[in-house]
């Protein structure tokens, strides 16, 4: 059976998923939820992700959501096919997860909150707390700070091989991006490391939707 994955094709959750299925060669067969139509508060829906949010995966019967959970999935299943994604030896595993652990702590609440409050509260009829954006952008650019120590040392976040911890940053690094809040290219470390990771195929082939 085809991986099924569920979710919005513009989605940052759904594209991280994407990025892996991709980069580990998985086919699967994409079906659209529709965010701006409800869809996704859907008892249908809700049936299978009760938090109702995007994306969950059906992969030959096993139900799975939140996408970094989703991602280990993918890569430890399909461990023997694409790109290695996750370390086998112990102490590369250790720093694996020490780098997941970065971008989860350290990354995402500051880049997911600017994608909230300069572009995603919009959409919803709020109005940007410019107060909170400064916060989170100040913030960030201490965390990167650290990045850029880090990325100075070694290629990616978790040594010299490209992990799972590196892409999970590309759907909220590329919104902010996206919306004028570039914190990368100041810090030469973090700027290579950055074009290193979006200029991979796989980012590339799914960056703009999931057709």
């Amino acid at each position: 059976m085809v991986l099924q994955l569920y979710g919005f094709p513009t989605s940052t959750c759904t594209l991280r998923v994407a990025v892996v299925l991709k980069e580990k060669n998985v086919p699967f067969e994409f079906h659209m939820v529709d965010l701006t139509k409800g869809e996704h508060k859907a008892p249908a829906f809700v049936a299978n992700q009760p938090f109702g949010q995007v994306p969950y995966i059906d992969d030959d019967g096993l139900i799975l959501y939140e996408s970094r959970a989703i991602c280990r999935h993918i890569a430890t299943k399909y461990a023997s096919q694409g790109t290695a994604l996750i370390p086998t030896d112990p102490k590369a595993y250790a720093l694996f997860e020490q780098a997941a652990s970065i971008e989860t702590s350290n990354f995402d609440p500051f880049a997911s909150g600017l994608a909230w409050e300069l572009r995603f509260c919009m959409w919803f009829g709020g109005q940007t707390d410019e107060a909170r954006a400064k916060t989170l952008r100040t913030s960030l650019a201490g965390k990167l700070d650290a990045y850029e120590v880090i990325l100075g040392r070694q290629k990616y976040l978790a040594g010299n091989e490209v992990t799972l911890a590196d892409l999970f940053h590309l759907p909220y690094g590329a919104i902010i991006l996206d919306i004028g809040i570039d914190e990368f290219s100041s810090r030469p470390n973090v700027k290579r490391w950055w074009d290193a990771v979006t200029s991979r195929p796989t980012w590339q082939a799914v960056k703009d939707g999931i057709a």
